[in-house]
């Protein structure tokens, strides 16, 4: 196991310069506030400070779902060329919201897939991401649930008795969706995973959500493929504070993971140019007061100038 940590922190370390920052390049952070009022955006040019868009108004109110909420929006740009952005819809449903754009302003008709709807005794599905993958021309989504009884409790003072794992579907189309699957069963309470493409494989931010003995922390683990084998999760790679939703880019050279210190009502991110050791960055940060758990995406500056035509237009 060693030996095969040591291949991805290698990988990593010689990748950087194919997912380095164009210097007309412009990074976008998706986020919610609130209880999941709808899609905002920040933008940055260097990563560190950031300032809200369009006065920080709802670019897109959910729509899907009983509860009808938008939390944790994960957007990311899509073998078409297009940006494909999924959501959790409730704390309670069995299912997650989806959605198509062109210019990140106007969306498609937002769709319920019903990923959980096949297991009558899952509670939720939390904190969708979406992992595109060129080789099979697949878009994996993965999410975290708890399923009653599925799994031994260890964790016995966790919040209303949740013991989630991780389940994933492929789609090509986000119509069809292949039957879901155990994605990571790790040992220990997980939520907020994301899986970002690093060389020859994977490298995974995910969320110890272990409530006694006291984890709420943000860990790494790597893979040559998606679906696994996954490695041990490293130690906490930030301080002694709760966070979730982590959410990474590489800036110059430089690992940069954001996250949600919800308990704070903050923003927090660790740097790291070998996945190993982190430096936590947090003072650094300006960011949107009260934007909660998003993610970072990154854009040119055409890109970037379309989406305030668009914004534009679409206010008249």
């Amino acid at each position: 196991m060693r030996s095969f940590a040591f291949v991805f922190f290698f990988l990593a370390a010689i990748n950087f310069s194919a997912a380095a920052q164009n210097d007309d390049s412009v990074f976008l952070f998706s986020y919610f506030k609130g209880n999941g009022d709808g899609l905002h955006y920040a933008y940055s040019k260097d990563g560190f400070k950031w300032k809200a868009m369009f006065n920080d108004s709802v670019v897109l109110k959910p729509a899907v779902g009983v509860d009808k909420l938008m939390r944790d929006p994960c957007i990311i740009r899509g073998g078409d060329g297009a940006f494909h952005m999924v959501w959790t819809v409730s704390w309670n449903e069995r299912g997650i919201g989806y959605a198509r754009s062109t210019d990140l302003v106007n969306w498609s008709r937002q769709q319920y897939l019903p990923v959980m709807e096949h297991e009558p005794g899952a509670r939720n599905s939390w904190a969708p991401e979406l992992t595109y993958d060129a080789r099979s021309g697949q878009y994996y989504i993965y999410w975290a649930t708890t399923i009653d009884g599925r799994f031994p409790q260890n964790d016995t003072a966790a919040e209303s008795k949740y013991n989630h794992r991780m389940y994933y579907t492929t789609t090509k189309d986000f119509k069809t969706l292949e039957p879901t699957k155990l994605l990571w069963d790790p040992g220990f309470n997980i939520i907020d995973l994301s899986i970002v493409p690093n060389g020859d494989g994977y490298v995974l931010f995910l969320k110890n959500e272990t409530r006694a003995p006291e984890e709420k922390n943000l860990r790494v683990s790597f893979a040559s493929e998606i679906t696994g084998p996954f490695t041990i999760p490293s130690e906490p790679i930030h301080g002694k504070y709760w966070a979730e939703g982590p959410s990474a880019v590489q800036i110059g050279g430089q690992w940069v993971v954001y996250f949600d210190k919800y308990r704070d009502h903050k923003y927090g991110a660790v740097t790291s140019s070998d996945l190993r050791n982190w430096t936590d960055v947090s003072d650094r940060l300006q960011m949107p007061k009260g934007m909660r758990h998003g993610t970072v995406l990154t854009i040119s500056a055409a890109e970037f100038a379309r989406m305030q035509k668009a914004f534009r237009k679409k206010k008249k």
